[in-house]
């Protein structure tokens, strides 16, 4: 059985920042499926309802290419772009079994 590490983050966004919030995290969506070969999805999803959460679902090959995805995506450049932009972030790591 294959196993493969899943990333789900929450963002509660600031109502004023929204929009830029978006295009700065489906860049990084895109820079992240194009370079890391060992990311397997990440998607960026809305709520139907609208609101200010947007949620992230990331899939990587292991554990080590998620480390490398933390030291080496550009993470921290997008992070101090958005840290004044949103309200909350809860990140949860979770192992998938498929």
């Amino acid at each position: 059985m294959e196993k493969k590490i899943m990333l789900v983050v929450e963002f509660e966004i600031k109502p004023e920042h929204r929009d830029k919030f978006l295009t700065l995290i489906h860049g990084h969506a895109r820079r992240t499926r194009s370079r890391e070969e060992a990311c397997l999805q990440f998607d960026v999803l809305i709520p139907q309802e609208k609101g200010n959460k947007v949620f992230l679902v990331e899939a990587y090959k292991d554990s080590q290419s998620l480390d490398s995805h933390f030291k080496n995506s550009g993470l921290d450049y997008v992070r101090e772009i958005y840290k004044d932009w949103i309200v909350s972030r809860t990140i949860t790591i979770c192992d998938n079994l498929i």
